[in-house]
């Protein structure tokens, strides 16, 4: 017991010494870790030269040769300088040439297209371009006609309901599998070459502007005529349209395809009018851009233009079609070959629209009794079309012999009569065609 004191303060100066001596062993290591970071903080501080900077790459020797061939010591100088590894940028890398840049463009030219209004010329006020010239109007891009052909499912064709003339189905012959019609006149027809076509020809023009009163002018072609080779180009209806300058649209569907028949297919049945001007909205609304323009479509004055045979689906969509108070003017082109009393009836209950009926020798004897029963139901008729139309008009107009059935719709009683019908309906402010129901009725009509 007494020797082991001794033995205890030995241990206890040993740990002691041991620990005295691991603690400067732990002060001399942080003081060497610390010294060289501190030296690396302060050099942070500092800007790198271009000899540090050149010194961190290990650069080639030939490199540096090829950069420096004058260099006394090609292994000194190797390191390749800032302005080898970071150039100065070219002018054409910096500002790329005008083929290689994005299309300047307005903030108009993202706004809503709309026609120009008539008004006095006015100075445009110039703006800075980038040119040798820097004073430079500005000019609106172009815009052009549209004229599609769409396939809807209200037109005309295919058709498979029932003749109203004789309450029997209009597909009244089969061959096999095929289909067709037997016409009036003894000859066949099949549905799958003349009745299959559902298009119908639109046509937009580009001043045309949804915001403002407008027209769509529905287009019933005659016998033996596509919407292409005949309502397009050779009776050039859709330019008549956009040459009258009216605020007006087309639409034109097809009918019997190229063949001696004027059936008017779903346009017999009742509110078949009525559902096909309510596609024809969306799609309007589709062709010109802008889907909420539907609703001022499905509201749209309308004038329907009856050729020849036209005068069929003419008649039928007056007299069932469910939309005859939208139409607000019709107008005959050589085209009374019967439904008089159609006529005559949606004349004498819509005594704000207007009615012209022109035609040549060959149809002289019905728009005579036509006028006939109007007179008697006390109905003034005009047999001239010098004068404006306004609303009640009904105008009856011969032509003479020059004049020829097939180039009717071109040269009746003037050039282009269909553009001549537009600019006197424009040309009358009382016309009740010219006040379009608007999308947002005025309050006293609520």
């Amino acid at each position: 017991m007494v020797g082991a004191v001794p033995k205890l303060r030995a241990d206890t100066r040993a740990d002691r010494t041991l620990s005295v001596a691991h603690g400067r062993a732990l002060r001399i290591g942080l003081i060497s870790a610390l010294v060289p970071l501190s030296l690396a903080l302060v050099q942070c501080g500092r800007a790198p030269n271009p000899a540090a900077l050149a010194a961190n790459s290990q650069a080639n020797v030939q490199v540096v040769a090829k950069t420096n061939p004058r260099a006394a010591n090609p292994q000194v100088a190797s390191a390749d300088t800032f302005e080898d590894r970071f150039p100065a940028p070219q002018f054409g890398e910096r500002f790329p040439s005008a083929s290689e840049s994005f299309l300047q463009r307005q903030m108009s030219d993202f706004s809503p297209k709309r026609a120009v209004q008539q008004q006095p010329q006015q100075e445009q006020a110039p703006y800075k371009v980038a040119s040798l010239a820097p004073q430079v109007p500005y000019q609106r891009p172009p815009r052009e006609d549209l004229t599609t052909l769409v396939s809807m499912k209200s037109s005309a064709f295919p058709y498979f309901g029932n003749n109203p003339a004789s309450d029997a189905p209009f597909l009244n012959i089969s061959k096999g599998d095929r289909r067709g019609h037997r016409s009036y006149s003894g000859r066949v027809y099949w549905q799958d070459e003349t009745y299959s076509d559902s298009r119908v020809l639109m046509h937009v023009p580009e001043h045309f502007d949804v915001r403002k009163p407008g027209v769509i002018v529905v287009f019933f072609h005659g016998n033996g005529a596509t919407l292409e080779r005949d309502v397009r180009d050779r009776q050039l209806v859709p330019r008549q349209v956009t040459d009258s300058g009216a605020n007006a649209i087309l639409l034109a569907p097809q009918m019997a395809v190229d063949a001696a028949d004027s059936s008017a297919g779903k346009f017999w049945q009742p509110g078949g009018f009525k559902r096909f001007m309510e596609e024809s909205a969306n799609h309007l609304a589709q062709v010109t851009g802008d889907p909420n323009n539907a609703r001022a479509f499905a509201n749209m004055p309308i004038v329907i233009v009856g050729y020849s045979g036209g005068f069929l689906p003419t008649a039928w969509s007056l007299e069932v079609g469910g939309i005859s108070d939208r139409v607000r003017g019709v107008v005959l082109l050589d085209a009374v070959y019967g439904e008089m009393d159609k006529f005559a009836s949606w004349i004498e209950s819509h005594r704000s629209g207007f009615f012209v009926s022109s035609y040549t020798r060959y149809t002289a004897r019905r728009d005579r009794e036509l006028m006939s029963m109007l007179r008697q139901k006390g109905i003034s008729v005009s047999e001239d079309m010098d004068g404006p139309l306004r609303p009640g008009s009904v105008v009856f107009v011969e032509t003479g012999d020059g004049i020829t059935h097939r180039d009717y719709v071109t040269r009746a009683w003037t050039r282009d009569p269909l553009k001549d019908v537009l600019v006197k309906m424009s040309a009358t402010p009382s016309l009740a065609l010219t006040r379009v129901a608007s999308t947002n009725p005025p309050a006293s009509s609520r």
